[in-house]
């Protein structure tokens, strides 16, 4: 978990795991956007299903992040994200 936001320069993730954090951040961090580029990144990885299930995943971390700001639940501390190159 400490290692995921180095993952773009880690060893210890694949090219493929790279780009679902990339397209994780993408649908996560406010002003950014999943690319045409990137959206062909992820289709060289993933099939239509698993990119379906992959955004509906995020989709669904996301509105847990909206859920427990709300409720005053913070952050565990294990994944801080900046701003990354697309």
């Amino acid at each position: 978990m400490r290692q995921v936001e180095r993952a773009a320069e880690s060893p210890l993730f694949t090219d493929r795991e790279r780009v679902a954090l990339r397209y994780a951040e993408a649908m996560t961090i406010t002003g950014e956007k999943v690319t045409e580029d990137l959206f062909g990144r992820i289709r060289g990885h993933f099939s239509q299903t698993e990119i379906v299930e992959l955004t509906a995943a995020v989709a669904l971390e996301n509105f847990r992040s909206k859920f427990n700001v709300a409720l005053g639940i913070e952050a565990q501390g294990f994944c801080v994200l900046g701003k990354h190159p697309a």
